[in-house]
């Protein structure tokens, strides 16, 4: 007779939304190889037909169940006896199942429904984050709009607000004045449903993120460190990066090390977490901490080598790090660049306005890789939808620009004129590229009567929007009529000059006739990789 496999459950990521991307579908379907080729029997629960986890030879089982703790517990009932369920490698929705399936005394493999809550509760881990000593923003967590409003007062505005157990960055703000924060509470509070909400310091930083695979057993491995283009105040999802880290110290690289393996062994993390940091000054501070898959691991896998499902799935099984021949640590830099760029689907989402923040906007991402920076970049902005004319095939440049943003701006629109782009832009802006000696058109602003800027894009007239985001409600109330109708008319739109800057170096590279080279993954990375 022969003996019965020992069976685990994988938990999807259900419907495909804002938040919750394929990159997790990538992740269970990666969970249920891992558990096939340990021996196991894999039962997968999902209910989107349109992934591969819901095909029908993916696992040995499928349910196709809603992802809801009633639904799943029926699902344990039917499935039993099991030896766990594994919830990290179905983002947020699976995630958020931990607590209703440790109530109910079910086994979870990987880590502990604690250090879940321990990562996810904003209160308990800031708690945990001063025992440790790894430096994060000022800030707490607080319940009610007064406490929040008194936290921000004791602190300094800009604050970022955030709730607990929520998904994409939802109802995450950075607030200016109080007034704005009474107002941003009453959502937050209500998208949060009694858990702790932290007020935070807003740092004006580069963001870094690193993915962390941990044993239990003191096996601690970081396959790599991510670097954001865009500085903190956009979602993860929503910016680009890039791996290896082009501009980050040594020395921060080592901090981020120390702080990631002194919060996988606090945290008692087996299989995989997240950590996202901003670092000000060469300091890096922890911004949270996800305890399950990431975005960045489909990536991170095919450009390392490193199979991080398959390590962490494994780990959840009691096999140690160094048993599958890994060694502590971060795992050295591969010799190509990778860059990740978000994809948007603004057009299809009328009326949503297309400006970054730290609320989750996009639909996908993809990889552009290559020997090197400038020219992943260019790949990866290509493939995203940034393409942008030259300017010998008619590029032409509109600039509109909050106050604060001037100064900074000014070396990043004469790089644009350099490359040869003509620029528009509305008077204020004009005014000031004119005295610093650059070739401007004026251009009306909407209130101002027409021929204006809106008449510019309508006419496709310009090929190329940059439009910071103003404190005025009156301003960007008009600003979000020129970004809508530069979605409506195809014309890549700028919310942030990090972007901005980062598409001239990429530009740069074909306006000096560089040549691309296009090979598949497996020709860019180890044999090793998936």
């Amino acid at each position: 007779m022969t003996q019965a496999r020992k069976k685990a459950i994988v938990l999807g990521s259900g419907p495909i939304r804002i938040g919750q991307g394929i990159e997790f579908d990538y992740a269970s379907v990666h969970a249920v190889r891992a558990l096939r080729e340990a021996g196991y029997e894999a039962v997968i629960i999902n209910n989107n037909p349109e992934t591969v986890s819901t095909d029908f030879d993916t696992s040995d089982r499928l349910y196709f169940e809603p992802l809801a703790a009633e639904d799943v517990l029926h699902v344990l009932e039917r499935e039993s006896p099991i030896e766990g369920v594994i919830v990290q490698f179905g983002g947020q929705t699976a995630i958020n199942l931990a607590r209703p399936l440790h109530e109910a005394g079910v086994p979870i493999l990987g880590s502990s429904w604690d250090s879940i809550d321990l990562a996810e509760d904003r209160d308990r881990f800031q708690t945990l984050l001063k025992a440790l000593g790894v430096p994060q923003p000022p800030g707490r967590g607080v319940t009610s709009v007064e406490a929040a409003v008194q936290v921000a007062g004791e602190i300094g505005y800009p604050v970022l607000v955030r709730p607990s157990y929520v998904l994409g960055g939802r109802a995450m703000e950075i607030v200016f004045n109080e007034g704005d924060l009474r107002d941003y509470m009453r959502y937050a509070a209500a998208a949060s449903e009694g858990a702790p909400i932290l007020v935070d310091r807003y740092i004006l930083g580069k963001e870094a993120e690193v993915d962390v695979i941990a044993d239990g057993r003191g096996g601690c491995l970081l396959p790599g460190i991510m670097e954001h283009i865009e500085r903190a105040g956009v979602h993860s999802g929503d910016s680009m990066a890039v791996y290896p880290p082009q501009t980050l110290a040594r020395t921060t690289v080592d901090q981020i090390v120390e702080y990631a393996t002194r919060l996988s062994d606090a945290l008692k993390v087996v299989g995989l977490m997240n950590i996202q940091f901003v670092i000000d000054g060469g300091q890096a501070y922890v911004i949270e901490v996800n305890p399950r898959a990431s975005r960045t691991v489909p990536y991170l896998s095919k450009i390392t080598g490193i199979p991080m499902v398959k390590a962490a799935t494994w780990a959840s099984l009691g096999r140690s790090l160094a048993d599958q021949g890994y060694k502590n640590g971060l795992h050295p830099d591969q010799p190509n660049v990778a860059v990740k760029a978000p994809v948007f689907s603004f057009a299809k989402l009328t009326g949503v306005d297309i400006s970054l923040g730290p609320e989750m906007k996009s639909t996908g991402e993809i990889l552009g890789i290559d020997t090197d920076f400038s020219r992943a970049l260019y790949k990866a902005m290509v493939a995203s939808g940034i393409d942008v004319p030259l300017p010998n095939q008619g590029g032409a440049l509109l600039v509109t620009l909050a106050d604060a943003d001037k100064a900074e701006a000014l070396p990043i629109i004469r790089d644009f004129a350099d490359l040869g782009f003509a620029l528009y832009a509305t008077a204020g802006t004009a005014k000031l590229l004119g005295e610093h000696g650059l070739a401007v058109t004026p251009v009306k602003k909407i209130s101002e009567g027409t021929p204006n800027l809106l008449d510019l894009i309508r006419g496709g007239q310009v090929s190329l929007l940059i439009n910071t985001l103003s404190q005025d409600k009156q301003v960007e109330k008009e600003a979000a009529q020129i970004r809508r109708a530069s979605v409506e008319h195809s014309i890549p739109c700028l919310t942030s000059l990090d972007t901005a800057r980062a598409l001239h170096t990429a530009l740069a590279t074909r306006t000096h006739g560089e040549q691309f080279d296009v090979m598949t993954v497996d020709q860019y990375v180890a044999p090793k990789a998936v």
